[in-house]
């Protein structure tokens, strides 16, 4: 981790993963101002995991990434990506003289590029053909095989607090579960007949 530097936050109750495009609905004032200042300056904004789970004080960098549709009365549907995962030193009501609240964090600099190792790799597209997903890109970043899980709150908590050495290991297990309730789907399907 490196130096502390204070960022724009939006606390929501969401937990991005690096590389994760998420939709979000802009509607409250100093939430429209965070906005307009992200698409005038270019600045990205921390995503501030607003949950009572959250001892270890993370959250999300984000930059929009596109304007899907703006309302008459300023709202806005946009597109933000998640580019690291940060650790919340201290929050403020306020950033600077904004109406949007700060924050002082620090940065994890996650590797979007990083590989995972092969028998995750594997494993994943078996996990990929299961679904009938046959049309995909490839090579896949470890944080590209977290997004396609679609993990749950606690599993992205846990996920984003491992170690780099730990990464592997869990989406494995992650894996073979989802295999194994896929699998169980099939087997069902031979025991009952519908009408």
């Amino acid at each position: 981790m490196g130096e502390t530097v204070h960022i724009p936050i939006f606390p929501l109750a969401i937990l991005p993963i690096p590389g994760e495009l998420v939709p979000l609905h802009i509607f409250e004032p100093r939430y429209k101002q965070l906005l307009q200042d992200a698409e005038t300056d270019d600045i990205t904004f921390g995503i501030y995991f607003s949950h009572e789970m959250n001892l270890a004080s993370i959250g999300s960098l984000m930059r929009v990434e596109s304007i899907i549709k703006r309302y008459p009365g300023g709202e806005s549907d946009i597109i933000v990506k998640c580019e690291d995962v940060f650790i919340m030193e201290k929050l403020a009501r306020t950033y600077k003289t904004k109406m949007y609240p700060g924050g002082d964090v620090k940065f994890q600099s996650v590797d979007l590029a990083r590989m995972p190792a092969l028998p995750l790799y594997e494993l994943f597209l078996e996990y990929l053909k299961s679904r009938n997903i046959n049309n995909h890109a490839t090579p896949f970043s470890i944080y590209q095989v977290a997004c396609e899980l679609s993990l749950d709150l606690n599993d992205r908590y846990k996920f984003l607090q491992l170690a780099d050495g730990k990464i592997d290991q869990f989406l494995l297990t992650r894996i073979r579960y989802q295999l194994h309730l896929l699998s169980s789907e099939e087997k069902s399907k031979d025991v009952y007949h519908l009408n």
